[in-house]
C-alpha cells in the first residue's frame, strides 16, 4: 500500500482517485460520464403528521388528499392546511401538511418563521425531534398541543446508492452545494447525504437559504463532497 503524501488526508486521496478514474473512463468512452440530474428545491415551512393526529385535527376517518406530487416518488403536498400558534400567540396560517402520513408528527420552519412566532428552533435532521420545542396546532375539527416536534430541518440531499457512489459519499456524509449567480452566488456547506434506494438526487434548502442565494435566478448549481 502506498502511503498518502504529507498533508493529504484520506478524503483528499479518494477525491483525487475519483477524478483520475473519471478522466480515464471518459477518454475510453468518448467523454466524461454523465452525472446524476441535480435538482435543488426550496422546501417551504410545512408539517408531517401521524394518522392519529390527522384525525384529531380533521375528524375521524380523515385522510390526506393530494394537491400536488413532489419530486420524490410517493410524496405530495396535501390539500390539508393548519394554523400554528407559538408562545407569543402569533400565528402561521395555512401551514401545509405533506404526505404520506408518518410515524411521528413534525413541523419544519425556517429561522425567520420561528423568530416571528417566538420559537427557539434547533437545527435537526428530519425525524430527530426528541427534546425539541412544541407548539399549538389548530385544525378545522380540533387542536393539538405538541410538547415537541418543531425544528429547522438540516439542509440535505436525497440520493440513491448509485448517485451516492458517483459523488463518493455515504449516508450521513456532509456535502457542499455551490450556487452560481451573477450577484449573490453562495457556497453552502453541511448538506447532509440521505441515501436510500428509490430516491432521486434532490437538495432541500429552506426559504431563508433559498432567498439568500436567489435560487430561482441561479445560473448553475454544483454538488460535491465536503
Amino acid at each position: 500500500m502506498i502511503a498518502p503524501a504529507s498533508g493529504l488526508n484520506r478524503g483528499d486521496v479518494e477525491r483525487v482517485v475519483r477524478e483520475i478514474v473519471t478522466r480515464r473512463l471518459g477518454g475510453m468512452l468518448g467523454g466524461p460520464p454523465a452525472g446524476p440530474k441535480l435538482i435543488v428545491n426550496i422546501s417551504a415551512r410545512h408539517m408531517h403528521i401521524t394518522p392519529e393526529h390527522l384525525e384529531v385535527l380533521f375528524g375521524p376517518g380523515a385522510r390526506l388528499t393530494v394537491m400536488k406530487p413532489l419530486y420524490q416518488e410517493g410524496e405530495f403536498a396535501s390539500e390539508q392546511t393548519v394554523t400554528l400558534i407559538g408562545p407569543r400567540h402569533r400565528m402561521i396560517p395555512n401551514l401545509r401538511i405533506l404526505g404520506p402520513c408518518r410515524k411521528e408528527t413534525q413541523v419544519e420552519l425556517a429561522f425567520t418563521d420561528a423568530i416571528a412566532v417566538g420559537i427557539d428552533v434547533p437545527v435537526r435532521m428530519s425525524g430527530s425531534v426528541a427534546g425539541t420545542p412544541g407548539c399549538l396546532i389548530l385544525g378545522p375539527k380540533g387542536h393539538l398541543a405538541l410538547d415537541h416536534g418543531v425544528i429547522r430541518a438540516q439542509r440535505h440531499v436525497h440520493l440513491n446508492p448509485a448517485e451516492a457512489a458517483y459523488y463518493g459519499v455515504r449516508n450521513g456524509d456532509p456535502m457542499r452545494l455551490i450556487v452560481h449567480h451573477p450577484t449573490c452566488g453562495l457556497t453552502i456547506d453541511g448538506v447532509i447525504a440521505r441515501v436510500r434506494e428509490g430516491l432521486k438526487c434532490e437538495v432541500h434548502l429552506d426559504t431563508d437559504e433559498g432567498n439568500a442565494c436567489d435560487l430561482p435566478h441561479a445560473t448553475n448549481v454544483e454538488l460535491a463532497g465536503a
